[in-house]
């Protein structure tokens, strides 16, 4: 007979350190008490997560277990902390973003929700995101979608808001170019106002923020970090981000490594300095994962964001400004909006405005943006 060898054994197809099902089963980092304690009441709002497009496909992937296709499985939101989400809409491709394809990225989004009602939940209202969180739920906040995805149609801008979609992004349409805003624009952002819906100035023309910084009701997010800390296209000079916080708008810094550099501590610097020009309640966090974007070092996940607070604490954030940063400025700015919306509507009617051929731009200056 012959003797059984150890070097007969087939190799382990899970060596030690790995998870069958493609995550990674090493122990998470571990949270300090005290950040652990504050995302406990006051988690993460994400404002942006490109999830649904990723998921939309995979082939296959096991979300509520953890799958390493993924940058931001449930396990992982859980494990950094992390109680809300903005699921961007937007449709990459060269066919460009339409209404059609808008609503279906909706309705694969919803879909997804409502398969795992133990983790997460729509929220489409302030009140919705603080009660998903309240019942141990991860909100799920559709947008921004795509200005082009309405098809220069206000008509298209109110079912997008009837289905739950909270912002739209301005970037790209071309009623918002380098002059600014035409008058159908103008009428855009007074519609998103009286619907609640804020408005995404990322990469939109430096005229476009002016003027929208000027005639919004509702606060304007904006994803970017400080130029002053690393001078690239994408992110925001002082005068912007001065304005934004004149205006009560957000700017969500996003952990990627082309706008904030490749270290955790760069991150870190990009907020301090948005904190310091904005001010304390005019920053967030804004993770970008699952948007093909590359990370800082130790930042590639949702588990990435309690050392990010801890660094903070290291440099003297106190409770206040870190449930500030993480959960009560996005909430604020999303209550903000709902108010904007009831009084507004109180106000005046559906617009009835339509894209014509010459339509006329009437861009006007911010005092201190230099345009």
């Amino acid at each position: 007979m012959a003797h059984l060898r150890d070097d007969a054994l087939p190799d382990d197809p899970f060596p030690e350190g790995t998870d069958p099902l493609g995550g990674d089963a090493t122990a998470p980092r571990p949270v300090p008490e005290d950040i652990a304690a504050l995302l406990a009441e006051h988690p993460v709002a994400d404002g942006y997560s490109g999830l649904a497009w990723t998921l939309r496909h995979l082939p296959w992937c096991e979300m509520e277990l953890g799958d390493s296709a993924l940058g931001a499985d449930i396990p992982r939101l859980r494990a950094g902390g992390v109680g809300a989400q903005f699921w961007s809409l937007k449709v990459p491709g060269d066919e460009g973003a339409s209404l059609t394809r808008t609503l279906e990225q909706l309705d694969f989004a919803r879909a997804v929700v409502a398969a795992h009602p133990g983790a997460l939940r729509l929220a489409r209202t302030s009140y919705d995101v603080a009660d998903a969180h309240g019942r141990g739920r991860i909100a799920v906040v559709p947008g921004p979608a795509d200005a082009r995805g309405i098809d220069d149609s206000l008509a298209g801008l109110r079912t997008l808001a009837e289905l739950g979609v909270r912002s739209l992004t301005l970037a790209g349409a071309r009623w918002a170019g380098e002059e600014g805003l035409s008058v159908f624009g103008t009428e855009v952002v007074r519609e998103t106002n009286r619907l609640g819906m804020l408005l995404d100035l990322t990469g939109a023309p430096a005229a476009v923020v002016a003027r929208v910084l000027d005639i919004s009701r509702a606060p304007a997010l904006l994803r970017a970090g400080a130029a002053a800390v690393r001078e690239h296209a994408g992110n925001a000079p002082d005068p912007v981000l001065a304005a934004l916080g004149a205006a009560r708008g957000l700017c969500l810094v996003p952990l990627t490594e082309p706008l904030c550099g490749p270290a955790l501590t760069d991150t870190a610097d990009h907020i301090d300095h948005v904190r310091a020009v904005a001010g304390p309640g005019s920053v967030a966090l804004c993770g970008a994962h699952d948007t093909g974007e590359a990370h800082p070092e130790g930042l590639s996940d949702p588990t990435g964001y309690p050392p990010l607070l801890t660094e903070l604490r290291a440099r003297g954030w106190s409770d206040a400004e870190l449930t500030a940063l993480t959960w009560e400025n996005v909430v604020r700015v999303l209550k903000e909006a709902d108010e904007t919306a009831r009084e507004t509507s109180a106000r005046r009617g559906p617009s009835t405005a339509r894209l014509e051929e010459r339509d006329e731009l009437t861009p006007r200056p911010v005092p201190g943006l230099g345009l």
